[in-house]
């Protein structure tokens, strides 16, 4: 112990420390005040401190990826997205060049286009940047009739929407339903019939098609369980794709504090951050939901909100205070959305595979087979049929050679375990796509 040093004790230390805490807290808020001084006086100060301190989150340092149509809103400086954009406008723009270089003609000579054909109309999106696949994509995607400028449907008028439920739903359900009914202006709810001991219930593809029919654009079903809305299937009409969309966070108008009541005009839709073609194929799904010509009169809108692939739905009415500066009173409902998988056709009536075969009776002349022949054809070495027929087939695909070989692989590829008969994935989610937490897909 050092002499002539007096040691502190526990509460001298914590007033030491507590009175160091002031000090910095009181230096930083007079060091605010100063600034906020300044800048008053001169905005430029504070556009460029807030330039230079932007924080570095998930979101604006998310990964690059091919499939982006547009680019992401709200990116961080650091972020290598638009220099990839760039590097890949250079690159379209000089392979433009080349071929414009080699597909010159000599003076006199005069190219002629074929007056019949019409070009596609381009997307919303910046052209130095758009892919022309993307383009070409999203001018052929399902939707495009929708969104064809020289299509005799009256754009005033709301898509029929058919909202449906899983069987055996509840009244939570229900009332979810009813609120869907009064987003979508052309919707129209219809109770699912249970299953029973003389009849099941109908498959959603046989409602898809009874859709159809009727005249009906889209098909949404809302599922069930624990008697909480947990799913929610779009179907686009006639031909599809198919959405499915894990459901959360469910909260009706009448559970938020405040809320307004709605009126029956046509809402405005905002689709923010949809950025892939995999979230373009997203939004233009939900587009196709609303009528084309919304009621501004109305003032109402409908937000659809892309965060790390998450949706966000919210339905607000803004009021203008004055010419900057405008307030927003929501509506309701409000829940979230995850995408889980995208299908390219209509639902299937058959998740099980193929139907089975139906009984057949043996004739008198034949020997009924038995059900272990496999077992009492062994042969003397000990090999059954199904090693035999192996080698067989091994010795056969020697004697044809490799693509004989490749072709049995692609076989083998394209008939999954488990995958249901007439059905075609464009995008399912996978587990694994969670580890990297920068890599987001709409």
């Amino acid at each position: 112990m050092v002499q002539g040093k007096k040691r502190e004790n526990r509460f001298s230390r914590i007033e030491r420390v507590r009175a160091e805490k002031r000090a910095k807290t009181a230096a930083k808020f007079k060091e605010r005040l100063e600034r906020r001084k300044l800048e008053k006086k001169n905005p430029e100060l504070k556009k460029k401190r807030q330039a230079e301190n932007v924080p570095m989150t998930i979101d604006n340092t998310r990964a690059y990826d091919p499939s982006m149509v547009t680019i992401p809103s709200g990116l961080h400086p650091k972020s290598t997205i638009l220099a990839e954009f760039t590097e890949r406008s250079k690159s379209k723009s000089s392979i433009k060049d080349s071929n414009a270089a080699d597909s010159s003609e000599p003076s006199g000579s005069k190219v002629t286009q074929d007056p019949d054909s019409t070009a596609a109309p381009g997307p919303a999106a910046p052209a130095e940047f758009m892919d022309p696949e993307h383009a070409a994509d999203i001018a052929n995607d399902p939707f495009a009739a929708y969104f064809d400028p020289d299509s005799e449907r009256d754009p005033s008028e709301p898509p029929k929407v058919l909202i449906t439920t899983s069987p055996y739903a509840t009244a939570p359900t229900w009332a979810f339903c009813d609120e869907l009914v009064g987003v979508f202006p052309g919707a129209q709810f219809f109770k699912r019939r249970k299953k029973s001991f003389r009849s099941a219930a109908p498959p959603l593809g046989t409602v898809a098609g009874w859709a159809v029919k009727r005249g009906y654009s889209s098909l949404m079903v809302v599922n069930e369980d624990h008697h909480k809305p947990n799913a929610l299937t779009i179907v686009h009409l006639p031909s599809g794709p198919t959405a499915y969309f894990k459901l959360t966070s469910v909260e009706l108008t009448r559970e938020i504090y405040g809320h307004a009541r709605a009126s029956p005009h046509y809402p405005e839709l905002v689709l923010n951050n949809f950025v892939t073609r995999l979230g373009h194929t997203v939004g233009r799904m939900f587009q196709t939901l609303f009528p084309p010509m919304p009621e501004f009169e109305g003032r109402q809108v409908v937000t659809l909100h892309n965060q790390r692939d998450f949706l966000f739905f919210r339905r607000h009415r803004y009021m203008f205070k004055s010419t900057d500066r405008t307030a927003l009173q929501e509506i309701g409902p409000r829940f979230t959305l995850k995408l889980r998988s995208l299908k390219t056709g209509l639902p299937s009536n058959n998740p099980l595979g193929a139907p089975m075969k139906p009984l057949e009776l043996a004739k008198d002349d034949e020997e009924p087979e038995q059900p272990y022949a496999h077992i009492a054809e062994e042969g003397a070495d000990g090999k059954d049929e199904d090693e035999e027929g192996a080698e067989k087939s091994g010795e056969e695909d020697e004697e044809a050679g490799e693509p004989a070989k490749e072709e049995k692989k692609e076989a083998n590829k394209g008939g999954k375990k488990g995958a249901r008969k007439g059905e075609e994935f464009a995008w399912a989610w996978n587990p694994r796509m969670d580890f990297k937490k920068r890599n987001f897909y709409l």
